[in-house]
């Protein structure tokens, strides 16, 4: 069942471990995920298909407000967690705090980690936490032309 793909921080660190035992790569890619899109799937697929496990690490309920706005997220991060754990292309799922994904990048050093086309390899924000381990971003995804934000103000009018 999906649902066994949501981790929290500890178990997320040992099943990494695990999986480098296995000899597997890591590669994490993260968001909001708000309200899951094409541009979504389409970046995780590509950030699969950079090799290994893919983890995806979404913003909690509070940091999407902090992000987003007052009327955000959507749909709560438990939910957003488990419409995720059930594509194919992701291996586990993350809940974090944090505004940015830095604390979670030092925690478990993925090999890769994958930002959508949105960013430049300069402009990825946690570029520096990456770099601090020998670790790579790769820029993924088909150009950013689909937005959750963008859906909700033109579609579901302005929130």
């Amino acid at each position: 069942m999906s649902v066994q793909k949501i981790l929290d921080r500890q178990q997320l660190q040992e099943q990494v471990a695990g999986w480098r035992r296995a000899g597997e790569s890591i590669t994490l890619a993260n968001g909001c995920f708000d309200l899951l899109h094409v541009g979504h799937v389409r970046y995780l697929h590509a950030a699969k298909e950079l090799g290994g496990k893919l983890i995806v690490a979404i913003n909690a309920d509070a940091s999407v407000r902090a992000l987003k706005g007052k009327n955000r997220p959507i749909m709560p991060d438990y939910e957003r967690a488990e419409i995720l754990a059930s594509l194919a292309d992701v291996d586990a799922v993350v809940i974090f705090p944090e505004h940015d994904v830095r604390a979670l990048i030092r925690e478990i050093h993925p090999d890769i980690q994958a930002k959508g086309t949105d960013y430049s390899a300069d402009s990825v924000p946690e570029r520096d936490a990456v770099a601090e381990y020998g670790g790579c971003v790769k820029i993924v995804g088909d150009p950013k032309d689909h937005s959750a934000t963008e859906i909700i103000r033109t579609k579901l009018g302005s929130r």
